[in-house]
């Protein structure tokens, strides 16, 4: 059974910083790619970041340069780091697994876990 577990989240202010963590169970984060997506209530889930099996990484063009994802094998846990918040980040952030390992083009991934969520709220 496939578990994925976020926290993190909070109350900053804009400018500010925050990083969310993603704890895995049932498999292992070294060998899938990792996603981090977001969602505001009434509005479709928006893709943020994915880092593939080998380390490949693709942004959103929206959070490239403020955000990094990252790993750490041993704690089977995926990170996504947050700075220069802006008001438009706020959202619930969730974090997912991919079937693939890698794929050519980060909308070929297929996600099929999916953690609970962790809110984030930016003040300006």
């Amino acid at each position: 059974q496939v578990q994925l577990v976020e926290s993190g989240g909070g109350l900053v202010q804009a400018g500010g910083s925050l990083r969310l963590s993603c704890v895995v169970s049932g498999r292992t984060v070294s060998n899938y790619a990792m996603g981090w997506f977001r969602q505001v209530p009434g509005k479709q889930r928006e893709f943020v970041v994915v880092i593939s099996r080998i380390g490949s990484t693709y942004y959103a063009d929206s959070v490239k340069g403020r955000f990094t994802i990252s790993r750490d094998n041993a704690k089977n846990t995926v990170y996504l780091q947050m700075n220069s918040l802006k008001p438009e980040d706020t959202a619930v952030y969730y974090c997912a697994t991919a079937s693939q390992g890698w794929a050519s083009k980060p909308q070929f991934y297929d996600y099929d876990y999916w953690g609970q969520g962790t809110q984030v709220t930016v003040s300006s």
